[in-house]
């Protein structure tokens, strides 16, 4: 086997090693405590996640196909502006814009407070505003942070799809609602389901934002399972249960990508003729756009700046911040430089016109196999990672001096951050390959070069921004990641999320302000990157 299939294979396994160990732990059984799971916290906590899913998923498709139609058909104040602002909520972490929300909300915060000052009112129940910890509330904090998903594809789809039939639907007669109605919507459905899928792969990630906001979804009782009541195994089961919702996501995501096939004949036609609104319907359509931007991004990013400026101006910096900033970056860097070789071997194996054999579709396989791993939620690739470690550990007891011990040490993490991003550098360099026209590895070969050459004399130079790119989201994801972070993290070492998490349940939003606004500033370069690709992790998009 030669040695980028034996790389890939073996990056394969990783990724499939927490899926078999929660097989085998889940096979074991949870003893007393399953009937209790059965009867008080799995039927609950099914309904409250299909709840939040359901919510999160019309609010990223009414809101995000909203805005993509109306800032790529039409003229209307602003327009140019919300086309890259529509983007920004994507760089605040769910559970950052809820620690956000919470406190803003909060009878003490200052919405609440501004409030009675203008009002003269003293009572803090005076104004009874709606409850932010509660299902809806969870689904307005989540569905404003991940709308962006299928902005940025539905998009992408009315950009570079059928503008020609959009001007022979307006010959006919048909405008506006009539318009969208049949032509747009069909013709970027595909990309809109692909969008959607990817945000509720998001949410069910999810585990701060909805613990902070009193949502126990399947993922938060895979957490408090594992944590307050010691049964891995009771944990193991559950997330059994949530692969079957990520195997559905997938299945739609699936759906989703043979539809487009049969779109492909109006791909690449001109941009859509941009329309004037009425100043009345220009206003409404500004609106529209401006509420989201606001919710996901100026109110919570706001608040954020206004409470670490607080908290330095009255004790300066946290004395943890430099260690928390450091732990995240070292963690998130390691992972990246194991991630991009990894994804390099399988990219360049799936390409197969460097060294054309017989195993062409193996390499294929494998590519698409590692792409599992950014289904997978982050608490429950942690979960299925204990359980594989512990039995190595326990298999190698008393071989510390050759083999030593995985559980709880920062190997275990970065090995999560692997499983959990290598379809991203992945995903992308495959995509990149397919503008390398072959003719490039033919004539080499022809000269006598190996495959090892190809790669670093023709590819890598035409890969570097690809790799560039992957980079960065690779690393940006991992300081971000929080459910895996918070299960695998070696004793008292705290990360930029974890900081953030411990103050939340502590109650102390000011402490934790600093931290969630580093997070922020470090994720905004993203941006740049997502506005210019045209769509969210377009690179998924192939696979």
């Amino acid at each position: 086997m030669r040695l980028h299939r034996l790389g890939a294979a073996a990056s394969v396994a990783l990724v499939a090693l927490p899926v078999l160990a929660l097989a085998f732990a889940a096979a074991h059984g949870s003893g007393d405590l399953w009937p209790h799971l059965i009867r008080y916290v799995l039927p609950q906590a099914a309904v409250e996640t299909a709840l939040l899913l359901l919510g999160v998923g019309a609010m990223v498709v009414g809101v995000g196909t909203g805005t993509a139609w109306l800032t790529s058909c039409h003229r209307f104040p602003g327009r140019r502006t919300f086309v890259w602002a529509l983007v920004l909520p994507l760089a605040l972490p769910t559970y950052v814009s809820a620690y956000a929300w919470l406190d803003v909300l909060h009878p003490a915060g200052p919405v609440q407070t501004g409030l009675r000052d203008l009002l003269a009112l003293y009572d803090p129940r005076a104004i009874p505003l709606p409850e932010i910890r509660s299902l809806p509330g969870c689904v307005m904090v989540m569905g404003t942070v991940l709308f962006p998903y299928v902005y940025l594809a539905a998009r992408a789809a009315f950009l570079t799809q059928g503008a020609d039939l959009l001007r022979a639907g307006r010959g006919l007669g048909s405008g506006g609602w009539r318009l969208f109605v049949s032509i747009g919507l069909p013709m970027a459905w595909p990309a809109i389901a692909a969008g959607a899928s990817l945000a509720l792969l998001e949410t069910l990630n999810d585990v701060g934002a909805a613990e902070f906001l009193g949502v126990r979804t399947l993922t938060v009782s895979v957490y408090v399972t594992w944590i307050t009541r010691s049964s891995l195994e009771g944990a193991a089961q559950i997330a059994l249960m949530i692969l079957l919702l990520v195997a559905a996501l997938l299945l739609l995501d699936g759906w989703a990508r043979a539809r487009s096939h049969g779109a492909q004949a109006v791909r690449e036609s001109a941009r859509p003729d941009l329309r004037a609104l009425p100043l009345g319907r220009g206003l409404l359509a500004s609106l529209f756009c401006l509420v989201p931007v606001l919710l996901g991004f100026v109110v919570p990013a706001s608040y954020l700046v206004w409470a670490a400026w607080r908290r330095v101006a009255e004790f300066g910096l946290p004395p943890e911040l430099g260690t928390w900033i450091g732990n995240s970056a070292l963690l998130s860097a390691i992972a990246t430089l194991l991630v991009l070789p990894a994804a390099l071997f399988l990219a360049f194996g799936a390409r197969g016109d460097a060294m054309p054999d017989r195993h062409g579709m193996v390499d294929t396989a494998l590519l698409r196999a590692s792409m599992l791993g950014y289904a997978l939620p982050g608490g429950i690739a942690a979960v299925g990672l204990i359980v594989a470690f512990g039995g190595l550990d326990d298999l190698t007891e008393g071989m510390g001096r050759w083999v030593p011990a995985l559980s709880g040490t920062a190997t275990a993490l970065v090995v999560a951050y692997f499983v959990r991003f290598l379809a991203i550098p992945a995903g992308g360099l495959d995509a990149a390959y397919a503008r390398i026209r072959p003719q490039m590895d033919w004539s080499a070969r022809s000269m006598g070069a190996r495959p090892g050459r190809i790669l670093g004399q023709v590819h890598l130079p035409l890969l570097l921004p690809a790799l560039s790119a992957a980079a960065l989201l690779v690393f940006l994801d991992a300081m971000k990641e929080l459910p895996a972070t918070l299960l695998l993290r070696p004793f008292n070492r705290e990360t930029l999320a974890t900081a953030l998490y411990a103050e939340a349940a502590r109650g102390t939003y000011e402490e934790g302000a600093v931290a969630a606004l580093a997070l922020v500033v470090v994720g905004l370069p993203v941006i740049g990157l997502l506005v210019a690709g045209g769509r969210p992790r377009r690179h998924l998009a192939r696979t």
